[in-house]
């Protein structure tokens, strides 16, 4: 980013990817981080003292990303630079074992929430900021259990799309990264979490992607370098989604 003096919300920002994102816009040289989490206070206190020792101001936003609190204290953060929505959750079972209440909660955290956030900081926001959805691979490809947070990431890009048309004029870019199989505390809610981790080190790059490859990108999404990137998903998978299988 580059970019001394942005100010920076990052949900889903005390633990994994979200983490990564938050320190590395910190390193990059914003002046302050909000970081979104749900429940993880030691692990936010963690994240929050990090991001002082980089010599950036943390705030913590407490709360579940889809409630009126969390839309409350987005709020009174005041004008954002840069928003980064990370957080996400679902219900990992086929579909056929699904409930109506699983489509709900999973739809509207991953997808809903990014436009609720997005109502609230685009106005306040001046030309050159960026908004920058977390996505995934099974957005367009099929995963085992995956059908509900695969049709919410869908539902995401979509999104990402249409805003990216809308805020053009504002000078606002919008944009999202869509990781491969990354080693989070996330994968431990998938019963072929070994699977997965074995098929996406069998990618052509030869590792795991990792939480700081996916918020280097993310970095570079919130550049002047990326003025031209509008509505675009980059894929962070070290090639695994190439080869057929």
């Amino acid at each position: 980013m580059s970019a001394p003096g942005r100010r920076v919300l990052v949900t889903g920002g005390s633990r994994g990817i979200g983490r990564a994102i938050a320190l590395r816009l910190a390193r990059e040289g914003a002046s302050a981080v909000a970081i979104g989490y749900f429940r993880a206070d030691a692990a936010a206190e963690e994240t929050a003292e990090e991001l002082r020792a980089l010599g950036t101001e943390p705030v913590l936003v407490r709360g579940n990303v889809t409630s009126s609190r969390v839309a409350e204290q987005v709020a009174a953060l005041g004008p954002l630079d840069v928003l980064v929505h990370n957080a996400a959750t679902g219900v990992i079972r086929p579909a056929l074992e699904t409930e109506d209440k699983h489509w709900d909660w999973t739809l509207n955290a991953n997808a809903r929430a990014l436009l609720s956030l997005t109502r609230i900081a685009a106005p306040a926001m001046s030309p050159g900021s960026s908004i920058v959805g977390v996505s995934s691979l099974g957005s367009v490809r099929v995963l085992e259990n995956y059908s509900l947070v695969g049709t919410s990431k869908a539902a995401l890009e979509a999104l990402v799309r249409y805003l990216a048309v809308e805020l053009a004029p504002r000078g606002i870019r919008v944009n999202a990264v869509s990781a491969g199989v990354v080693e989070t505390g996330a994968l431990t809610h998938f019963p072929n979490r070994e699977e997965m981790l074995t098929s996406g080190e069998g990618n052509p790059a030869g590792r795991l992607v990792t939480p700081e490859d996916v918020a280097g990108v993310v970095a570079f999404l919130c550049s002047p370098d990326a003025e031209m990137i509008r509505g675009q998903t980059l894929v962070i998978d070290g090639g695994w989604s190439l080869p057929a299988r």
